[in-house]
C-alpha cells in the first residue's frame, strides 16, 4: 500500500468523522432547542408584581408542565369529563378578560410552551356586586369557586380514556394550529405518549379522591394536608379527610413566631416562608431545577404576599353602626380575634368545631416531610413535629371576603356563624359569586347559585358546621352591629 493511498484513506476517515461530528452538534443543538431551550416571560408579566403572581411562572413546568397544544384541546376531546360545559371556566378558575389563560396559570417556552400552575390559582378571590356586573378579582384572596378536586380528576380521567392517544388529539390540535412538520412529530410521538404516562403515574397519589366514601371536596375547598401526605411523602392511603376553605394569603407579615404565631389552620407550620416553600414545592411535584432560582423566586413572593393587603368593603358600611359594632366585638370576640391569642393555637375543645382536619396529620407525617425537604438541599424552619391540638384564632382582616366560614368552610355567611350550630343552614351551594351584603357572604341558594355552585352537606364527612358557638346569645341589634364593624376589618 503506497504512501499516497494511506494518505487517502485517513482524509477520507477524518472527512467522515468531522462530518458525524457536526452531525451529533446539530443533532445536541436541535434537541437543546426543542426540548430544554428556557425563554424569559414576556415583561407584561415579568415586570408587573400583580401579573407576575398571577401568572408568573414559579418553576413548575418542568416536570409538572402539560405541553400547551395538549392542554389547550383536552376539553374539547373529553367535554364528558369535565363538571360542566365552558371548558376550564367550568372549574370556576378566575379568568380575567382578554387574558388567555386563567389566573394561576402560567405559560412557559421550555424548548416547547408548557402550561402550569401558580399559588393564585387558589388564592385569587372573585365577587360581583349585582347579578349582571362583571367579577372583581381580588389576588391573595381565597378562590371560593374553584372545583379543585374536578381539575385534579379531570386529568386523571382523560390520560385513562383510550381517547388519549395521538390520531384523535393530533387531530384535534389541527383543528386549532398550524404546526410545523417537526413539532407535528414530536407532538404525536413524543409528548402525547409522555404526558399521558406521566398523568397516569399520579393515579396512586389521587386515589383518595376517588374514595367512596369520601364526599367531594366542593368548590373553593382543598384537603391541603392529605396532598402533601400521598405527594411530597408518598404514603399509602389512609381513611382522613379534611377538605378546608381556601385561604386568603394577604399581608402574611401579620404573623411573627416571636409570639407564637403558627400558620396554616390547624398550625402546622411555623412561618411563612415555610408555608410558601412548601406549597410552591407541591405544584412543582418535584424537586427544583435550581435551589437558587427556586429560593429567589419564594423570597420575591413572601415579600409580595407581605406587602398585600386586604380590599375594602365594596358597599357602604354605617359609620355609627360599626362604632356600636366594636363595643360588641371588644366584648365579645376580641379576647382571640384581636389579642395575643390572635394567630396562635386555641384547643378544639375550646372552640368545638370537625376535627377532620386536624386529624389528616401529625408529627411522624411532618418529621418525614421535612427530611425530604432537607434531601432537597433546602433549609426552612418547616412543619411542626408536635401533635395538633386544635386550630389557629383567625386574623380578621378582609374577613368580609373570606367566606364561608370556619376552618373547613361549612357556615355560608357571617349572619349564620352568629346563629347556634343547630340553626345554621344545614346545606347551602358553594361557588357561586354573587356577593350578599346583608348576611356577609355570597349567595348560596337559587337557581343560579345551585347551577355555578357545588352542594354542601355539613353532615357529610369533612363538612360539619359545629362549634364556633360565640356572639350567638346577643341580640339582634348587637349582632347587627357586631356584622357592620366586621365588614370595616
Amino acid at each position: 500500500m503506497t504512501t499516497h493511498t494511506t494518505h487517502s484513506r485517513w482524509r477520507v476517515l477524518l472527512a467522515i468523522l468531522g462530518i458525524t461530528v457536526l452531525v451529533a452538534a446539530a443533532g445536541a443543538v436541535y434537541g437543546w432547542f426543542k426540548f430544554f431551550r428556557e425563554v424569559p416571560q414576556p415583561a407584561w408579566i415579568t415586570e408587573d408584581p400583580h401579573m407576575r403572581f398571577k401568572y408568573g411562572s414559579i418553576g413548575a413546568e418542568n416536570d409538572a408542565g402539560i405541553p400547551y397544544w395538549i392542554f389547550y384541546v383536552l376539553p374539547r376531546v373529553f367535554p364528558d369529563k369535565l363538571p360542566g360545559p365552558g371548558g376550564y371556566a367550568s372549574f370556576g378558575v378566575a379568568w380575567e378578560q382578554g387574558m388567555e389563560l386563567p389566573v394561576g396559570f402560567t405559560k412557559k417556552t421550555i424548548g416547547f410552551e408548557r402550561v402550569a400552575n401558580t399559588c393564585a390559582v387558589c388564592h385569587t378571590a372573585s365577587y360581583r356586586t349585582t347579578e349582571d356586573s362583571n367579577p372583581v378579582f381580588v389576588p391573595t384572596g381565597p378562590n371560593h369557586t374553584l372545583d379543585l378536586a374536578a381539575f385534579f380528576r379531570f386529568l386523571i380521567d382523560c390520560a385513562k380514556d383510550p381517547r388519549f392517544e395521538p390520531d384523535v388529539l393530533m387531530r384535534e390540535i389541527n383543528l386549532v394550529t398550524d404546526l410545523s412538520w417537526d413539532d407535528a412529530l414530536i407532538y404525536r410521538y413524543l409528548l402525547i405518549p409522555i404526558t399521558k404516562k406521566r398523568l397516569l403515574e399520579r393515579q396512586t397519589q389521587f386515589a383518595w379522591l376517588y374514595h367512596p366514601a369520601f364526599p367531594d371536596w366542593g368548590r373553593g375547598r382543598d384537603d391541603s394536608m392529605n396532598l402533601t401526605k400521598y405527594f411530597m411523602i408518598q404514603w399509602p392511603m389512609d381513611e382522613s379527610f379534611g377538605p378546608t376553605d381556601m385561604p386568603s394569603i394577604w399581608n402574611l407579615g401579620k404573623y411573627q413566631p416571636e409570639k407564637g404565631h403558627r400558620m396554616n389552620f390547624a398550625g402546622d407550620s411555623h412561618n411563612a416562608r415555610s408555608v410558601v416553600i412548601d406549597s410552591a414545592l407541591g405544584l412543582l411535584g418535584a424537586p427544583p431545577k435550581r435551589n437558587e432560582d427556586f429560593l429567589a423566586q419564594v423570597d420575591w413572593m413572601l415579600d409580595y404576599l407581605k406587602a398585600a393587603r386586604a380590599p375594602a368593603y365594596p358597599f357602604p358600611i354605617s359609620t355609627v353602626l360599626a362604632e356600636q359594632g366594636k363595643t360588641v366585638f371588644d366584648a365579645n370576640c376580641a379576647q382571640c380575634h384581636a389579642s395575643a391569642r390572635t394567630g396562635t393555637v386555641v384547643p378544639v375543645e375550646d372552640v368545638g368545631t370537625s376535627r377532620d382536619r386536624m386529624d389528616t396529620w401529625n408529627e411522624k407525617a411532618a418529621a418525614e416531610a421535612n427530611a425530604v425537604v432537607t434531601e432537597m438541599g433546602i433549609e426552612r424552619e418547616g412543619l411542626v413535629e408536635a401533635p395538633l391540638r386544635g386550630y389557629v384564632a383567625a386574623f380578621l382582616d378582609g374577613i368580609w371576603l373570606r367566606a364561608p366560614y370556619l376552618h373547613n368552610g361549612s357556615v355560608p355567611t357571617l349572619a349564620d356563624l352568629l346563629k347556634p350550630a343547630a340553626e345554621r343552614p344545614v346545606t347551602f351551594w358553594r361557588g357561586y359569586n354573587l356577593y350578599d351584603p346583608v348576611k356577609v357572604g355570597y349567595v348560596t341558594s337559587g337557581s343560579t347559585a345551585e347551577y355555578e355552585g357545588s352542594l354542601h352537606d355539613t353532615r357529610l364527612k369533612g363538612g360539619g358546621n359545629q362549634g364556633h358557638e360565640f356572639g350567638i346569645h346577643l341580640a339582634d341589634e348587637e349582632k347587627s352591629a357586631l356584622i357592620e364593624y366586621l365588614k370595616t376589618l
